[in-house]
């Protein structure tokens, strides 16, 4: 009985120790690029041992690799988890765009962002974490190019509308919200990059999608 408790117990600190140094080396990708990852860095920051660290994530490449996977699976609960709830559509494209600047507005906004970021940090290198990171922004837009066929295929977006036009235009969005909100510092950045997207999407509607809703 004693011996199975110790064990939870020593597992439960284990994972809590995993989540702070996923959460220390987040920030620090964030913010300096995935580059600036080191065990030691990580370790020193969380008062830990390197092999403390290293007992639970590995090596350097490892950690990489588990902070891109962390960031897709916290992106992916706070935007698609909650708006693949909404129906298809229109509705379901205007909740991933509202949740996906709200989290900017709560995330990004103020820490960076890992994906913005990496494509400057690995756009003229090869290898494992450029691979990583390229999959991650292709398999997004993917699922956003589908939500918009199936806006078209409901008829809220006009039959002609350039799925794959859009999809880059409110990918470069997000990348144009970075940085007006980090570099030039605008705090009315979200609000503009929102009133972008109703201005845009509102140039595709059909007439049965501005009618109002009864």
């Amino acid at each position: 009985m004693d011996g199975s408790i110790t064990v939870e117990a020593k597992t439960q600190r284990s994972g809590l120790t995993l989540a702070a140094i996923l959460d220390t080396a987040l920030e620090m990708a964030a913010a300096d690029g995935l580059e600036s990852l080191t065990i030691g860095e990580v370790a020193k920051r969380l008062g830990l041992s390197k092999s403390g660290v290293f007992s639970r994530i590995g090596s350097r490449e490892a950690l990489q690799k588990a902070v891109i996977e962390e960031y897709d699976r916290r992106f992916l609960q706070d935007v698609f988890v909650p708006a693949m709830r909404e129906p298809r559509g229109l509705p379901r494209l205007n909740a991933i765009m509202r949740l996906w600047l709200q989290r900017a507005r709560d995330v990004e906004i103020r820490t960076g962002c890992i994906y913005c970021a990496g494509a400057f940090e690995f756009d003229d290198r090869e290898g494992p974490l450029r691979d990583l990171l390229l999959d991650g922004t292709m398999r997004w837009r993917a699922a956003l190019k589908r939500t918009v066929i199936q806006a078209i295929e409901a008829g809220h977006l006009q039959p002609d509308t350039d799925a794959e036009q859009l999809v880059y235009e409110l990918d470069g969005l997000f990348v144009a919200l970075m940085r007006e909100a980090r570099f030039l510092r605008d705090p009315k950045a979200a609000d503009r990059a929102w009133l972008a997207y109703q201005r845009m999407i509102g140039s595709l509607l059909t007439e049965r999608a501005r009618q109002p809703q009864r």
